[in-house]
């Protein structure tokens, strides 16, 4: 909204030179960032004390560990302050006509929705269980099939496209058509739910978006800048490089949510926050042609959702558990790790993936 009045219906830039600096997309990312930071620090103290209120706590699992016990009825539901930190810096720094600005944000508050459901149904029924699984991934296919059908729509208008990008292997790239749709709907699935499992400990989920969502600004500005695009040999998308803004937004929205959520955490993001944010990660990688990439980005989240798989597998066809107990990072606080350790050390590995994705950027 400022950059639409200021620069393109104001027109002020004609008139003070120093209003041109709106122009640059590096500037209004910087401006979004900061915007999303001070929303989240300033309106964090309120929404708690919100849901404190309206008795909107976390339940704990008996079968947890028992150091999780102390956090029975912590503010959930923050997701609400992280999705409010996101949009409305976007939606003040961001150029209003840009589609896949849009998307983005469709996504975020559409797979967001879904988490507030399932949240929803938590507290009114004071147990973990929420949306049943077929509910909830009837509803995630749902909206990645609507996204999957406008990007699509895009590709036919010469806006976007369906071929798949294979790192490595830069002259492979398939056109799957229609069969894109599957793509799409893996990957937002995949994301949404692998970012849900790792949100267990305090400041785990967040600080580890936090990384890979680094990660992905420079992604994302790469593939808008046709030169260094071109550079990098990664493929270019025209009018994509305004994501840079959006990711600015969720940069400064996370660094504002792990104030309140690092050890002891005030308040957790909840599944509104979590499917959100992994929804909006997986739309990202798809406009920028990443989708393959985001395994390595997202590494930590991919290993977090493979051992809910493999414990699950194991179980039902040896009727034996790999772990002590699933996702991963129980597994290693059952094993002597403190909290603290724990999400440490998964941040550590998050950086690590996203370093080890971006070198790949120079080895195409």
């Amino acid at each position: 909204m400022i950059y639409y009045l200021l620069y393109l219906e104001w027109g002020l830039q004609d008139q003070i030179g120093a209003f041109n600096v709106f122009r640059y997309i590096t500037f209004r990312t910087a401006m979004a960032t900061l915007t999303a930071l001070l929303v989240a620090l300033l309106l964090g103290p309120w929404m708690i004390r919100r849901l404190q209120q309206f008795q909107i706590g976390q339940e704990i699992r008996e079968e947890g560990p028992a150091s999780h016990h102390s956090k029975q009825g912590t503010p959930t539901m923050g997701g609400l302050l992280i999705i409010t930190a996101v949009v409305l810096p976007t939606i003040l720094w961001a150029d209003p006509s840009n589609r896949f600005t849009w998307i983005a944000i469709g996504s975020t508050v559409a797979f967001g929705g879904i988490g507030f459901i399932d949240d929803y149904l938590k507290v009114a029924k004071k147990h973990n269980l929420g949306l049943r699984a077929r509910t909830k991934f009837g509803m995630q296919i749902g909206i990645a099939l609507v996204i999957g059908i406008a990007l699509h729509r895009l590709a036919s208008a010469g806006v976007f496209t369906t071929q798949m990008i294979f790192p490595f292997f830069k002259n492979f790239t398939p056109d799957l058509g229609w069969f894109y749709l599957g793509v799409v709907v893996l990957v937002l699935v995949a994301s949404s739910n692998a970012v849900n499992l790792t949100d267990g400990l305090d400041g785990l989920a967040i600080g580890s978006l936090l990384i890979a969502w680094t990660a992905f600004t420079v992604l994302v500005y790469a593939a808008g800048h046709a030169i260094v695009a071109d550079y990098l040999g990664i493929f270019t998308v025209k009018g994509v490089a305004e994501l840079t803004v959006f990711c600015g937004a969720v940069l400064g929205a996370c660094l504002g949510f792990l104030w309140f959520n690092s050890h002891p955490a005030e308040i957790f993001m909840g599944d509104v926050g979590s499917m959100a944010m992994g929804g909006a990660l997986g739309t990202v990688a798809i406009l920028i042609k990443q989708e393959l990439l985001l395994i390595l980005v997202g590494g930590l989240f991919v290993l977090e959702a493979l051992s809910v798989i493999l414990q699950v597998g194991s179980f039902k066809l040896r009727g034996r558990r790999i772990f002590r107990m699933a996702p991963l990072h129980h597994h290693f606080e059952l094993s002597g790790w403190s909290e603290s350790k724990v999400v440490i050390r998964f941040w550590i590995m998050a950086i690590i993936f996203a370093l080890l994705a971006l070198a790949t950027l120079k080895l195409r």
